[in-house]
């Protein structure tokens, strides 16, 4: 995988930035599923960034489904971002439907009613 690159002037946040750059390598192939990242500690070293913002941007690409923590075997790919996509209109989907008091059970029927 390229190093990231990071640009501390820029509006957008660094955690953003951090996290826009490792979608980027999953998505060109650079960091393929089933490989290892290496530790927060030395991307931050390599970035010249805080752990903790490398820890938020990893966080936040776990959550997307591109990314899995597992001790003992560090941050696997374990997505695409077809996948990552995927997942976020579907927490969309999910928020949507209990604003409007739908259960979940209710949501899933109407989803496989659809054809």
């Amino acid at each position: 995988m390229r190093t990231p690159e990071v640009n501390k002037n820029r509006a957008d946040s660094l955690y953003s930035q951090v996290a826009a750059e490792i979608r980027r390598a999953i998505a060109d192939g650079e960091a393929a599923p089933g490989e290892r990242l290496p530790p927060a500690i030395d991307l931050a070293d390599v970035l010249g960034v805080n752990k903790n913002t490398v820890i938020r941007a990893l966080h936040i690409l776990r959550d997307e489904g591109l990314l899995d923590f597992t001790r003992g075997r560090g941050i696997r790919v374990v997505g695409t971002p077809a996948r990552s996509a995927l997942l976020t209109k579907m927490n969309e989907l999910v928020s949507l439907a209990r604003e409007q008091g739908y259960r979940n059970d209710e949501l899933a029927s109407m989803i496989l009613s659809v054809e």
